[in-house]
C-alpha cells in the first residue's frame, strides 16, 4: 500500500511528466472511483495541470479552476502511456492529454478514490481537513502527540494509522518507526510518555525523509509504476523480516497482527 514516501515520489514524478498539458478527453471506465461527492470529473476537459500536492497519502492535482484529488488505497498506480496503447484490464480513469499521451489510473482491488471540486474548496473538504500533522511537519509536538493518545486503550501501532493523529503513516513505517522508538507496537496509548511520544516523532523524522529520499518501498503489495524503483526496501530494519536476526540485538524479528494489520517487530528491543 503506497504511503507518504510512495505517495511523495508519485507526485514529484508527475511533476515533471505532466505539468502544462492540456486535457482533451477523459474516459472513466469504472464509474466507483469518482466519489459520490465530486463534481463532473468532465470538467477537466481543456483543464491545464498547472501543479500537484500532496496532503498525507492523498495527492491533489491543481487546474487554474479545479482540484482534482486522488487518493490510491491499496494498490492504486498511475502509468503514463501513449493513447494508441492497448487499455489494460484494470485501468480505470483515462486522461487523455492533446499531444495524444494517457496518464491511467490502474487499481486492481478498484480501492481509490477521485473527487472533483473547485480549486478554492479542496482544502475544505472533510477528507483534507480531517487529515492530523504530516510526520515532519514542525506542528507534529510531543505534547500534540501526547495529548491525542494519552487517554487511549488502543494499541500504539493501531494509534499511528490512525490519520487523524499522523498523516501519512502506514503499516510500513508505522513498524520501522516503532522500531527505532523502542516502542512495543502492542503498548496502549495511554501507557506512553511524553519522552516516548518525542522518540516517536524523532523516529519518524529520521526514516521519513530516507523513504523519500530512496523513491519509497518497493513491495509486493506496492510497485511504483512511474520509472521509478523505490529502494527504502533495502533500508527496512523489521518490516517483512519475519525470522530473521534483529540487526540491533540479534534476536528473531516478530509478526503478528495488530488490529488486523501485519506487525513486526523485536521483543527484545521493543518490550
Amino acid at each position: 500500500m503506497p504511503e507518504i514516501a510512495e505517495v511523495e515520489t508519485v507526485r514529484r514524478t508527475l511533476l515533471n511528466k505532466i505539468l502544462n498539458k492540456k486535457i482533451k478527453k477523459i474516459d472513466v471506465l469504472y464509474k466507483n472511483i469518482i466519489s459520490s461527492k465530486s463534481l463532473d470529473i468532465n470538467l477537466l476537459v481543456n483543464e491545464i495541470f498547472q501543479d500537484i500536492k500532496r496532503v498525507g497519502k492523498w495527492l491533489i492535482f491543481e487546474t487554474e479552476n479545479y482540484a482534482l484529488l486522488s487518493h490510491l488505497r491499496m494498490e492504486g498506480k498511475f502509468f503514463l502511456k501513449n493513447k494508441q496503447e492497448k487499455v489494460e484490464k484494470h485501468e480505470h480513469v483515462i486522461f487523455t492529454f492533446v499531444d495524444d499521451s494517457d496518464l491511467r489510473y490502474h487499481d486492481t482491488r478498484k480501492f481509490g478514490r477521485m473527487i472533483l471540486c473547485l480549486k478554492e474548496d479542496a482544502y475544505f473538504l472533510e477528507e483534507i481537513k480531517k487529515q492530523g500533522y504530516e510526520p515532519l511537519d514542525k506542528n507534529l509536538t510531543k505534547e500534540y502527540l501526547y495529548e491525542k493518545i494519552k487517554s487511549s486503550n488502543i494499541a500504539i501501532k493501531t494509534l499511528l494509522l490512525d490519520q487523524t493523529i499522523i498523516s501519512g503513516l502506514g503499516n510500513i513505517y508505522a513498524n520501522e518507526v516503532l522500531f527505532k522508538a523502542k516502542i512495543n507496537p502492542l503498548k496502549k496509548g495511554s501507557e506512553l510518555s511524553l519522552t516516548d511520544a518525542q522518540n516517536i516523532i524523532d523516529a519518524a523524522n529520521k526514516i521519513i525523509p530516507k523513504a523519500i529520499e530512496l523513491g519509497g518501498t518497493t513491495i509486493k503489495s506496492y510497485t511504483s509504476s512511474l520509472g521509478v524503483t523505490g529502494r527504502f526496501q533495502q533500508e527496512l530494519k523489521v518490516h517483512k523480516r519475519k525470522d530473521e536476526k534483529c540487526l540491533i540485538c540479534g534476536n528473531s524479528i516478530k509478526v503478528l497482527k495488530v488490529n488486523g494489520r501485519s506487525t513486526y517487530y523485536c521483543d527484545n528491543c521493543q518490550k
